[in-house]
């Protein structure tokens, strides 16, 4: 029975399905059952940017500055090079499997379907979870712009309830307390929501509606084609990198080098504590391989388009970073739109109504393809019979995952009216760490690919039989007084659930590590493995349960619906 769980999609009925017709959401005898192939290498690096550069850059780089100095610098350098590890493994994967789904796909392949089922659900939380945060993004940087023309929105029509009623309470606190000097105008602004809302049968109406609009607006355009999709996209890209790349050189005539002094002012602890907002700043690119189907040649196009994007977007977030911690000390960053502050901060305020307006554009790109890679997941978990057939219903006349497209836009609309910012990015990132997880292992289980030819992406061979067990031993050194105070439980059970996610990093490490020594893995996928659980475990106790508890719902679904429809156990029940 447990073998069933763990039954397998091979590579070639991957492929076969994929060239014959899928399921019955589609018709393989219509003129054009397929997906358009329009993409090319340089569709996928802009829209690669697009999802890169959004509102990490111009919003949560300002909180992890605040909480680690100039020395974020070397955060973004050191996710980057996590992203690099997990980028080369997608890379290697889109090119094996040129399908769209992504690390669904992948772990159907090398896991088994209960792991493919567990990646997939927790894709679609990644991705709508995402789309919600940039959706609040966006209506925070759209209202601000709007103000700067002197158009103003009721406070209770751009914000969520409970910040509102936190803002409220809390401005009531401190003025209680006499703690006037405290009081934000972001605190002023929450309360005046508050106490303006209509109050109907003693509920107060207070929602965001800009980010219900331009989830609507982007739903729309991702429903009517790729094509348009691209065009839009490319657009929107071009025109930010141009707008960064101007706060970089101008930024830099305004850089004070005493700014920079100390670089690590709350060590590297301090530059941890940015993990979340900088991963959240780089999660995106991986959102390409969804779109395998719509590529020209997937085989050569997608690796290229992964890590060009991903390099180029480094480069970006690193010379931001040193340039905003260079023109204001980085105390005075703790803002939410920290490019557009920088400038107000010099007196250049003209400049940052440039901000203002590509900030606007920008996390409207990331929405852009976040939502057009959210629905090629339901689609492509509906194809094997995971999901009910609709969710792989292709339109007739825009060739788009129609049916799937309308729910990915109820599924981030709705919400993205209600929620709050901070609650929803740490979820995001551990979401989407755990699927780099997995693609990092997947690489590892796939078998040797006897047809290889020079187009295919292949990851070079590093033997880590030595290495990774050597790194284990010098990582268990260098810290050892921190493995000491893992094993102090005098601070009860609240002092020490946030050190759980440590104890499996080090079990994980030490299991690969052997596994390293016996099997010969390849190096980097293991490296990408490690480094992106890691990560993971400087998310927190918190984020972690609320992450095991949507996989806990995932697999109601999976036991109660999903295993009996799978395709894969249809054709098994057929045979005996």
């Amino acid at each position: 029975m447990a073998k069933n769980f763990f039954r397998k999609k091979s590579i070639a009925t991957i492929l076969s399905d994929a060239q014959n017709g899928f399921s019955d959401g589609e018709n393989p005898h219509a003129e054009e059952p397929h997906l358009r192939k329009v993409l090319r290498t340089r569709d996928l690096t802009l829209m690669g940017i697009a999802a890169v550069v959004g509102a990490g850059i111009f919003s949560t780089i300002g909180e992890a500055s605040f909480n680690g100095g100039p020395g974020v610098a070397i955060l973004f350098v050191l996710t980057a090079i996590t992203c690099g590890f997990s980028a080369m493994c997608y890379a290697e994967f889109a090119s094996r499997v040129p399908v769209s789904g992504s690390a669904y796909t992948y772990a159907y392949a090398s896991f088994g379907e209960l792991i493919a089922w567990i990646i997939g659900w927790d894709l679609l939380m990644e991705y709508a979870i995402g789309n919600i945060a940039v959706a609040i993004s966006w209506s925070e940087y759209f209202t601000n712009l709007l103000e700067g023309f002197n158009i103003h929105v009721a406070p209770y029509l751009t914000m969520d309830y409970l910040s509102a009623y936190r803002g409220h309470e809390k401005l009531q606190e401190l003025t209680t307390s006499g703690q006037l000097s405290e009081i934000t105008n972001k605190l002023k602004l929450e309360s005046a929501a508050w106490s303006s809302a209509p109050n109907i049968g003693g509920f107060r109406f207070i929602a965001d509606i800009p980010a219900l609009l331009i989830v609507a607006l982007i739903t729309w355009l991702v429903y009517i084609g790729i094509r348009e999709t691209k065009r839009v996209t490319n657009a929107m890209v071009l025109l930010k990198i141009g707008v960064v790349l101007a706060v970089i050189v101008l930024g830099a005539f305004y850089i004070t080098p005493a700014n920079w002094s100390p670089f690590l002012p709350n060590g590297f602890s301090g530059v941890m504590k940015g993990v979340s907002g900088v991963f959240f700043a780089y999660i995106g690119f991986d959102a390409i391989s969804t779109t395998a189907e719509e590529c020209e040649n997937p085989q050569r196009d997608l690796p290229k388009g992964m890590i060009y994007s991903l390099i180029i977007c480094t480069i970006l977030y690193i010379l931001i970073a040193l340039v905003l911690t260079g023109m204001v000390n980085y105390k005075d960053l703790q803002v939410g739109d920290p490019l557009a502050f920088v400038f107000q901060k010099v007196g250049l305020k003209n400049i940052s109504y440039v901000i203002s307006v590509s900030a606007v554009i920008a996390t409207a790109s990331v929405l852009l393809i976040f939502q057009m890679g959210q629905p090629r997941i339901w689609m492509s978990m509906s194809r094997d019979g995971l999901l009910p057939k609709a969710f792989s219903k292709i339109h007739p006349k825009f060739k788009t995952p129609s049916f799937s497209t309308i729910v990915t836009g109820i599924v981030v609309a709705v919400p993205a009216l209600f929620m709050n910012l901070t609650e929803v990015t740490d979820l995001t990132s551990i979401g989407t760490l755990f699927a780099f997880v997995l693609v990092c292992g997947g690489v590892l289980l796939l078998p040797k690919d006897e047809t290889a030819t020079k187009g295919k992406f292949r990851i070079p061979y590093i033997n880590s039989q030595y290495i990774v067990p050597a790194l284990f031993v010098i990582g268990i050194i260098i810290f050892r007084n921190g493995f000491a105070q893992l094993a102090d439980f005098s601070g009860g059970w609240h002092g020490y659930k946030d050190r759980l996610p440590y104890f499996l990093f080090i079990i994980l490490s030490a299991a690969i590590a052997v596994a390293s020594f016996k099997n010969k893995l390849s190096l980097i996928p293991v490296l990408g493995l490690l480094s992106c659980f890691y990560l993971m475990t400087e998310l927190g106790y918190t984020n972690w349960l609320r992450f095991l508890i949507w996989l806990g719902i995932g697999l109601v679904v999976y036991f109660s619906y999903s295993y009996k429809n799978s395709k894969l156990n249809k054709q098994a029940t057929e045979i005996a």
